[in-house]
């Protein structure tokens, strides 16, 4: 199986429609232990969903912005496994007034809130988990990411945070890259999970894929995500880092898509 033996931290997970959730279960599914984190009153959903894999996972808390919680995971990591080969990053918030046409309103509090959660935070996972990663003798680091080459609608500053985890991918992959631990970004199309479902307009996007996706898009579907995420975490992407691989369909190749009635879109 593509990932026997190896040990991974999977965070974010809400529902069972997650990202994160399909990627752990993908994980399971080719031989991985996993492990996962969540966050507050959401907690019970994430271990609701725990016990929907295809063998139930621990979960254990992880307010990404508070440094006991990261000191708590490690060691209680440290403990349980002693290494960790691999870690998805699926974090991400930006308060409502940095969302929905607010960009040019939302006070400097909002966007600094929507960096700290969403980029910096990939930085705080990586550098908690760098020694057992090192450990391991080197290890994977995914992080989730929507294209931002273009403004979008109602985006507003999760898309310049968006864009910050992009380069957040590249410095990482800078500095971890002695420890032999890879660092990279899967940037999807959209899904219509719970997180997608909390930006206002996020849905409209589904007309885009639509018309431009020459593989088409289903936003039902994280599947071929996770699945991406299992490649990366695998030892068959030994010599990628630092990159920015979209799963989206290929919109992000095509400039203009089709409607039924011709036009361009």
């Amino acid at each position: 199986m593509l990932l026997e033996g190896k040990r991974l931290v999977i965070t974010g997970v809400l529902t069972d429609g997650s990202i994160a959730w399909h990627t752990a279960r993908v994980a399971q599914e080719q031989g991985a232990e996993v492990v996962l984190t969540g966050f507050g009153r959401g907690i019970r959903l994430t271990q609701r969903s725990a016990g929907r894999l295809p063998r139930p996972a621990e979960v254990i808390e992880l307010d990404i912005n508070d440094e006991s919680h990261m000191d708590a995971l490690v060691a209680h990591l440290r403990e349980q496994w002693g290494a960790v080969d691999g870690a998805l990053h699926a974090i991400a918030f930006a308060p409502d007034d940095a969302l929905g046409g607010n960009f040019l309103t939302a006070p400097a509090e909002s966007a600094s809130t929507a960096f700290l959660t969403s980029a910096f935070s990939y930085k705080t996972l990586a550098a908690g988990l760098q020694p057992l990663m090192s450990e391991a003798g080197g290890g994977s680091l995914v992080t989730l990411d929507f294209d931002n080459s273009q403004a979008w609608p109602s985006y507003d500053w999760m898309g310049v945070a968006k864009s910050a985890l992009q380069s957040v991918t590249r410095y990482l992959a800078r500095d971890l890259g002695p420890d032999n631990i890879r660092v990279n970004a899967i940037s999807a199309g959209p899904l219509g999970t719970v997180a997608a479902k909390s930006i206002p307009g996020f849905m409209q996007y589904n007309d885009v894929w639509a018309a431009r996706a020459p593989l088409g898009w289903d936003t039902a579907d994280p599947g071929p995500v996770a699945n991406m995420a299992c490649v990366l975490f695998s030892d068959l992407a030994t010599m990628v880092t630092g990159e920015v691989i979209h799963v989206d369909g290929g919109v992000h190749a095509i400039a203009a898509g089709f409607g039924e009635d011709g036009a361009v879109h």
